[in-house]
């Protein structure tokens, strides 16, 4: 490959910088990750994003779920990524915060941008529906409810707002529980929605089972709290938001199929009576998880512990208090044989004693200092975690065409199938 060649092929990038990159850059050359790594033995971590699979995991989701899909974009705001999404038919975007805001509307002037954080400074609320023309916001309680609606009026502009109410859900049993922080208990939902109802063009309902949520049961009983709100606000409702959550396979996690979580979704639904109303849904780890997967290289080996130059400053967050494994695989380019696996624990470049990925990670018994090894699904909270933490802030990212390292829902069963 030349020089040009693989300068094309890759951008590097500093920390927390996602939503700070350029959307207009384009990359021509795709090689492979084993491709890239024979080329370029990087000793920085590479970032190897798949577009083909982000945007057939989209097409699979937006052609199957009833209703329209946005794309919670917390979960991976790379443009490289939105656009592989808006690719596979994504026009919708879930945005917590006003760089999400703007960066969608730069990138796509005609996406649907609704507002999900139910806490919004004032200037955001105002710059959001005043510039970019988002009329749908999310509240979950009286006093977020007249910001949104003084800060639209200021504007002076215009336009049919949107109200969703977020109701609180009781703990359940998702890996990562989002119960604690946002939603109104069900009465005050139900009081909420009285109060929006005649300022609001459109009215709506919305609510997170938790990230990574195994059990299709969740949204029907979380759909049957839904119905108990509506039944007691005692108005008309437009929107029924059924949150994300929607999980992905990892190694010692396989999920029933997507269909499973769409059916119960739909049964619960039509059990609510609504049917004048649209139905929404926030995915994000469904869509992009199997789409990207870091390269990092070992270091040192001590034993069974693996020092390498990525960790929970950077892209393994969740593989670190989470707990997290990941798919992984060693590359290996001078084509020595690799022998028998055995189980390995991850440590990370920083200082920090707390930077350490138990796993436990199986990798081949011989893998020394200078391999490399490849981890995946980490489309979802991989990059836009990362950190400048300790100075270890740089990474690379490429375009490949390689097959994701598990299957993701365009395979349907999300089989546990590793790539060759």
């Amino acid at each position: 490959m030349s020089v040009v060649a693989r300068t094309a092929s890759f951008r590097p990038r500093a920390a927390v910088s996602p939503l700070r990159r350029q959307a207009a850059a384009a990359v021509v050359r795709r090689p492979t990750v084993d491709q890239f790594i024979a080329a370029e033995r990087p000793e920085e971590p590479v970032h190897c994003l798949r577009p083909a699979v982000i945007a057939a995991n989209a097409r699979t989701f937006v052609e199957a779920f009833p209703g329209d899909a946005l794309y919670a974009v917390k979960c991976n705001p790379d443009p490289a990524v939105l656009r592989a999404l808006h690719a596979g038919g994504v026009r919708h975007f879930d945005c917590a915060s006003l760089q999400e805001v703007r960066l969608v509307r730069d990138m796509f002037p005609d996406a649907a941008i609704h507002f999900m954080h139910p806490v919004k400074a004032r200037g955001a609320i105002r710059e959001a529906w005043e510039r970019h023309g988002v009329r749908d916001f999310v509240l979950d309680s009286a006093e977020e409810l007249a910001k949104i609606r003084a800060e639209a009026a200021a504007t002076g502009l215009p336009g049919r707002l949107g109200l969703i109410v977020r109701i609180a859900l009781p703990k359940g049993g998702a890996r990562l529980d989002l119960s604690g922080k946002f939603g109104a208990e069900p009465e005050d939902a139900a009081a909420l929605l009285r109060a929006a109802r005649g300022c609001a063009a459109t009215l709506g309902v919305s609510f997170h089972v938790g990230s990574q949520c195994l059990d299709p049961l969740a949204w029907r009983a979380a759909l049957g709290l839904a119905g108990q709100v509506i039944r007691t606000a005692g108005v008309a409702i437009d929107v029924v938001d059924v949150g994300g959550g929607f999980p992905v396979s990892y190694p010692d996690q396989e999920p029933p199929a997507l269909g499973a979580f769409f059916a119960e979704i739909e049964e619960g639904f039509d059990r609510l009576g609504v049917p004048a109303a649209r139905l929404w849904a926030e995915p994000g780890r469904v869509l992009v998880a199997s789409g990207a997967s870091v390269v990092v290289q070992v270091q040192a080996r001590r034993g069974a512990m693996l020092y390498v130059n990525d960790g929970v400053y950077g892209s393994l967050s969740d593989a670190g208090a989470l707990g997290f494994r990941y798919p992984v695989r060693m590359i290996r380019p001078d084509a020595k044989p690799i022998g028998a696996l055995t189980e390995f624990s991850l440590y990370g470049p920083t200082c920090d004693s707390a930077d350490v990925m138990r796993g436990p990670f199986v990798l081949p018994a011989d893998v020394a200092e200078g391999d490399w090894i490849e981890i995946g699904q980490l489309g979802a909270y991989g990059a836009c975690l990362r950190t400048a933490f300790n100075g270890f802030d740089r990474a690379r990212i490429v375009e490949v065409a390689d097959r994701p390292m598990l299957d993701g829902p365009a395979c349907g069963t999300e089989s546990l199938r590793i790539a060759a």
